[in-house]
C-alpha cells in the first residue's frame, strides 16, 4: 500500500460497539462488551477493498452486565488481564465481504475470517466523512487458552467453547 494515497480513518467510538456473546449452560445467551476499545483502518480507495484494520480491545472494561461474571472473566481462568491486558486483531486480507487476519488473546495469534457489511460512507451534519461497517464472526475459545469450564449435575457444560463476535464499527475520514 503507497502511504502517499493512503487515507486514515479513526473509530468513533460515540458510534460504535464491540460485542459478543456465548451460550450458557446451553440453554440461553449471555451477551458482553468491551468498554474500552481503538480501532483504525487505512485505505487507498472509497471502497475499502485491500483496506488495513487494526483494532484494540481492553480486557479490563469487559462487561457483561454482572460484576461477579465480568470479575471471573478478566481472572487467570479467562482473560487474565493482569498479564493480557488487550485483545488485537490486525487484517491482512478485505474483499468487501470478508475480513481476514490476526486475532491475539493472550499472546496466542489465529487466522479468523469475519463476515463483514460494509453499509457506506456518508457525510455528517458536521461536515465528517463518516463509513460504517458491521463485522460479525466466532472462534473457539480454548484455540487461544480461555479453557475454563464445570459441568452442572446434570452434564450439561457451563460455557460453549463457540464465541459470536457482533461488531459495530463507524469511522471518521481524517
Amino acid at each position: 500500500m503507497d502511504t502517499a494515497t493512503q487515507t486514515k480513518w479513526s473509530v468513533d467510538l460515540s458510534h460504535s460497539e464491540v460485542g459478543f456473546k456465548v451460550k450458557h449452560m446451553m440453554i440461553s445467551t449471555v451477551k458482553g462488551a468491551f468498554e474500552k476499545f481503538d480501532a483504525s483502518v487505512k485505505t487507498e480507495g472509497d471502497d475499502f477493498k485491500n483496506a488495513k484494520f487494526s483494532f484494540t480491545a481492553k480486557v479490563d472494561s469487559i462487561n457483561t452486565k454482572n460484576e461477579d461474571r465480568d470479575t471471573h472473566l478478566k481472572s487467570e481462568d479467562f482473560f487474565n488481564a493482569d498479564q493480557y491486558p488487550d485483545v488485537t486483531f490486525k487484517s491482512t486480507s478485505f474483499d468487501g465481504n470478508k475480513l481476514v487476519g490476526d486475532l491475539t488473546i493472550k499472546e496466542v495469534t489465529k487466522e479468523v475470517i469475519l463476515n463483514t457489511d460494509f453499509n457506506g460512507v456518508a457525510v455528517d451534519p458536521y461536515g465528517q466523512t463518516k463509513a460504517g461497517f458491521e463485522i460479525s464472526g466466532k472462534i473457539n475459545r480454548k484455540d487461544f487458552g480461555l479453557t475454563w469450564n464445570a459441568v452442572t449435575e446434570a452434564g450439561s457444560i457451563v460455557v460453549s467453547d463457540t464465541i459470536q463476535f457482533e461488531i459495530d464499527l463507524q469511522f471518521i475520514k481524517q
